[in-house]
């Protein structure tokens, strides 16, 4: 396992810097994107550049490869998948605290209409 996800010594300087400091750095980068009511597209490139921010702490503070194509993907995989969780949770909650006589909450990452469906009384 070690080599083909993370190339530190332990797991455990993977998921403090990747995905503990990067997924929160990745859930608040796109929850504020979303409050901002942006849409969803542009957290892509916002939540890359957080990707690059993890590579270079891994690179500057335990001596991990900086310009390692491998790596980086492995780290903004993880930062996306956390990022979309975070901008879909404060969408989520938005759209039903905002318009609540309009969505209701299915689950903490998505809504659905309040109205009536076509035919129903």
């Amino acid at each position: 396992m070690q080599g083909v996800i993370y190339e530190e010594e332990s797991i455990a300087l993977f998921l403090l810097v990747t995905v503990a400091m990067g997924g929160w750095a990745g859930w608040m980068a796109a929850r504020g994107l979303a409050k901002a009511w942006r849409p969803l597209w542009q957290i892509v490139p916002a939540l890359l550049a957080v990707a690059a921010a993890v590579r270079f702490i891994h690179f500057a503070l335990f001596g991990g490869t900086l310009l390692s194509l491998h790596y980086y993907a492995v780290d903004a995989v993880v930062v996306m998948i956390v990022g979309l969780a975070g901008y879909r949770w404060t969408r989520t909650r938005q759209m039903t605290t905002q318009y609540r006589w309009l969505y209701e909450r299915t689950s903490p990452l998505t809504w659905r209409s309040r109205a009536p469906a076509a035919g129903e009384p």
